[in-house]
Formats: C-alpha cells, sequence, structure tokens
C-alpha cells in the first residue's frame, strides 16, 4: 500500500487526483509550467483541491465508503454475518485512508512551511483547521478499525524510505484530540456556498464522539465521559442544529443539508452516489439488487412507531418482505427519498452522514449518564434521549417504546441508549459496529446477537486484520491477535 501511495504522489498532481485523472508517462515537451510536490501548495485552490481528493479517496462512486458495508456485516444489523472475518477484510478500507492522508498531510506541510502568499492569517488557520479535521476523521476511523496504527503526519519521514511501526492507540487519539481540537477553535460555524466543509460544530461533534470511544474500550479512561459531556452540550448550546420535526423527513433530500446533517460524504450530479439500487430488492420499482440486505432478527426486534416505517423498508406495492425475492428488509434512508426517474437512471444525490444532531444527542446521553455520581440516570441525560425517542414516536406515546426516565439505574439507562443509538443511526457511517467493538457488545450475555455470531466469537474479532501487503513490505508492522502473519 505505502508503495502505491509514494509511486501517486511522484506521478500525479497531488491536488488533481480526483480532477484531471493524468497518466504518468514521459513527455518530450517541455512544459511551460508545472506543479510538483516541491512547488505545491502555494493557493487555497491547490490546498483545497488536495482535501477534496482526500475525501474522493472516501467517498466515489463504487468505490470506498459508497460501496462498503461488506467489512462490517457482522454488526448485527446487516444480513449474512457470521464474525467469520475473512484475512483481507477492510484491506481496501486502509488504502483508501492513507491515500487521503497522503494528500492532507503534504497540504499541511505546504502551509506550515509557509508556502502560501498574500492570504490572511485567519484564512491560513482555516485552510490548517479543514485538513486537521479531514486528518481526524481518517485516524478515527483507522483506529477503531484496526487499532494502533502508523501515525504519518506532515513531518514524517518517507514512510517506504523509514518504516515506521504501529503507534500505539493512546497516541493515534492524541493526534485526534489535538486536531479536532485546533478545527473546532479555527473552523467557521458555516460556509457560505459550500456547505459540504466542516465546521466547528463538526469538530466539536466529532470530538465529542472521539472521548467517548476514548472513555470505553480499548482504552477505558473513564475520565473522557464528562469530556464528551461537555463537548456534546457546547454543540447543543450552541443554536447551530436541531433535530428535523418529522422523522419522515430526516433522510429527504430538502434536508440533505439541512440543520441535522452536521457532516456528512457528499454526493451531487456532477459526482453522484453509487447506485441506489444497492439499498434494495429487486421489488422495487425496476429492480434492486439487494445488495446491503438487513438481518430479519433485527426488524423483529425494532418495536413499532413511525421511525422504524420511515426507516425501514419492510413492504412495498402490497409485498410484505417475506415475499420479496431475498425475503429480508432494508433501510430505506439511501434509496426512498430520491425520485423513480434517477433510482431507474442509476443516479443517485443522497448523503452519507457522518455525524448528525440525533448522534450528539445520543452521545451527551450516554456520556451525562455515565459521568454522574448518582446510581440513576440524570435528568439532562434522560432529556436529551428522550429527544429522540419522541420524534421516533411521533411525539405520542408508545407503550412499545416508551420515554427513560430519572428512575432507571445507570446501567439499564446505558444499555437503553446503545440500543437507540442501534435503531436511530442504522447503517450510517459503521457506527453499530464501533459500539459494538467499544461496549464488548459480543461477548456480553445480557446482550442478543445472532448465534452465528455467539458460535465462531472470538476477542480477536473486535479488530480487523493489518493487510497482508503492508506486513510484507514493513517488517516493523505486527498482525492483530488471531490473523495470520505473511
Amino acid at each position: 500500500m505505502k508503495t502505491q501511495i509514494i509511486y501517486q504522489f511522484r506521478c500525479f498532481l497531488l491536488f488533481g487526483l480526483i480532477v484531471f485523472g493524468f497518466a504518468c508517462k514521459k513527455l518530450d515537451e517541455k512544459p511551460i509550467s508545472s506543479v510538483s510536490p516541491e512547488n505545491f501548495g502555494t493557493s487555497v485552490l491547490q490546498i483545497e483541491s488536495a482535501y477534496a481528493g482526500a475525501m474522493n479517496y472516501l467517498w466515489n462512486y463504487w468505490e470506498g465508503y459508497g460501496y462498503a458495508y461488506g467489512p462490517f456485516t457482522s454488526d448485527d444489523q446487516l444480513n449474512n454475518g457470521d464474525l467469520v472475518i475473512p484475512d483481507d477484510n477492510g484491506d481496501d478500507l486502509w488504502n483508501r485512508h492513507y491515500m487521503a492522508l497522503l494528500n492532507i498531510n503534504n497540504a499541511l506541510s505546504s502551509i506550515k512551511k509557509g508556502n502560501i502568499k498574500g492570504e490572511t492569517q485567519e484564512t491560513i488557520d482555516g485552510l490548517e483547521a479543514q485538513g486537521k479535521f479531514l486528518r481526524a476523521h481518517n485516524y478515527f476511523m483507522l483506529v477503531r478499525m484496526f487499532g494502533g496504527v502508523p501515525l504519518i503526519t506532515e513531518d514524517t519521514p518517507d514512510p517506504i524510505v523509514n518504516p515506521m511501526a504501529r503507534a500505539s492507540v493512546a497516541d493515534v487519539y492524541g493526534l485526534i484530540t489535538s486536531d479536532l481540537t485546533f478545527a473546532a477553535a479555527h473552523l467557521p460555524e458555516s460556509w457560505d456556498g459550500a456547505p459540504g466543509k466542516p465546521t466547528s460544530g463538526a469538530a466539536k461533534s466529532m470530538l465529542a464522539k472521539a472521548y467517548l470511544t476514548m472513555a470505553t474500550y480499548p482504552l477505558n479512561d473513564a475520565s473522557n465521559y464528562q469530556k464528551a459531556a461537555d463537548m456534546a452540550l457546547e454543540v447543543m448550546n450552541s443554536g447551530t442544529y436541531h433535530l428535523v420535526d418529522s422523522v419522515n423527513q430526516v433522510f429527504s433530500l430538502a434536508n440533505k443539508y439541512g440543520s441535522e446533517m452536521i457532516w456528512s460524504y457528499n454526493s451531487t450530479y456532477d459526482d453522484i452516489a453509487t447506485d441506489p439500487e444497492i439499498w434494495t430488492t429487486s421489488s422495487y420499482l425496476d429492480g434492486g439488487w439487494g445488495d446491503a440486505a438487513m438481518d430479519t432478527s433485527f426488524e423483529h426486534r425494532w418495536p413499532d412507531q413511525p421511525r422504524k416505517r420511515a426507516y425501514l423498508f419492510t413492504d412495498w406495492d402490497g409485498k410484505h418482505y417475506s415475499d420479496f425475492d431475498e425475503q429480508t428488509p432494508f433501510c430505506k434512508k439511501f434509496f426512498y427519498y430520491i425520485s423513480s426517474d434517477d433510482f431507474n437512471g442509476y443516479s443517485s444525490t443522497m448523503n452519507y452522514p457522518i455525524i448528525r444532531y440525533a448522534d450528539v444527542l445520543l452521545i451527551y446521553a450516554e456520556a451525562a449518564n455515565m459521568a454522574s455520581g448518582g446510581g440513576t440516570a440524570p435528568q439532562s441525560a434522560v432529556d436529551a434521549i428522550n429527544m429522540v425517542i419522541n420524534r421516533a414516536n411521533g411525539f405520542v406515546p408508545n407503550a412499545g417504546h416508551p420515554l427513560l426516565t430519572t428512575a432507571m439505574t445507570k446501567a439499564a439507562f446505558d444499555a437503553a441508549v446503545i440500543q437507540e443509538r442501534s435503531w436511530e443511526l442504522v447503517f450510517e457511517n459503521c457506527d453499530r459496529w464501533f459500539d459494538i467493538c467499544r461496549k464488548r457488545i459480543l461477548d456480553d450475555p445480557n446482550v442478543t446477537v445472532r448465534d452465528e455470531d455467539r458460535a465462531n466469537f472470538s476477542v480477536d474479532d473486535y479488530l480487523f486484520p493489518i493487510p497482508q501487503t503492508d506486513l510484507r513490505l514493513n517488517k516493523m508492522l505486527e498482525q492483530n491477535p488471531g490473523y495470520p502473519t505473511p
């Protein structure tokens, strides 16, 4: 993987990877001007193009997280999970994150060298903040999938010439929190005409999520619960975000940049998402492909409520999913709200949320409860999660899914928050898998998991394998337990 990265760095214009697609070849003509690694990064446009290229590695047509549900099939939401994790599980995502980090780090290096002239310090700080936010996002995904990873920054010598061992999980989170703290302080609250860019609210939201993860496995540093609660509360008190009133409109195209969507992978007609047919049954319109089917036991556990009907695809044209060819339900979020013309034309402009306001409320509820000194749930935590539950129920009492109360024990409330996350954030940014890993759900006898998962479970399953290619190229890397080393 790292050989491929350096090759691309030397053969392509770094900032033009997604726009121009130049091939590496010898030219006889003498160019009038050129951009090389030595003179790259002298303008805002070049830096932001590098960031766009980094995001394109992660979210692209049939590539990256545009078609990445496969490594997470054991999350107890997707169909056919069994915890028989292949030795190449997550390889493509590892590669894509490190290719994205190459773009980001070289842009940050250029900023650090003072290559950008004629811009205000505020503009330069904003460019640096964007880069550090994106770097934190990449490492936050990597550390939760693989554990400690090589920690490459703008100051790192060429990792091909100077192979690196894996950094500790604590050190990776140290960079994540440092980068997000800088980003929160220097990013604007919003961008005029550029709603897809990260904001200070996005940085604070992701920082709250990072602190929450640090409070749980594998670091298990409970002091981070209060940090997570404080950061989430800043977002809640900012007045910038709020829940969409109707659960039926959360994923409508009209709300893709609305008050609830804090930061997402973005799709437009110029840069469409992966074909929406992957999300649905062959019975739908002119035919879905049934790729990302849902586990039927997960659907059975979901209480009847408006949110279930808004988020899950359980029937169509008079057919229950038991009569679909696949005999499984599907997730409505990413296909149902586009037009039939777009669906049949394989053209989706749906965004894929990375973090949204409902997530922040649930982060706060979990963190505030666990940080409290009492034996029962505090009122503020109850109020936060009840905002999500109340909307899920259509703002009417629901005996099948009642509001939570301060009479609940801390442990019972914590379990209810994790369950609420599973329903509210279904199929979003691999969140269920990460919750399973940080809360050690697979080996918790008090939590229901699939028989296939229980039968094949090993504690090693909480991490993905380090790619075999990287282990061959870099002898300083160590494999995760339970997986082979070449």
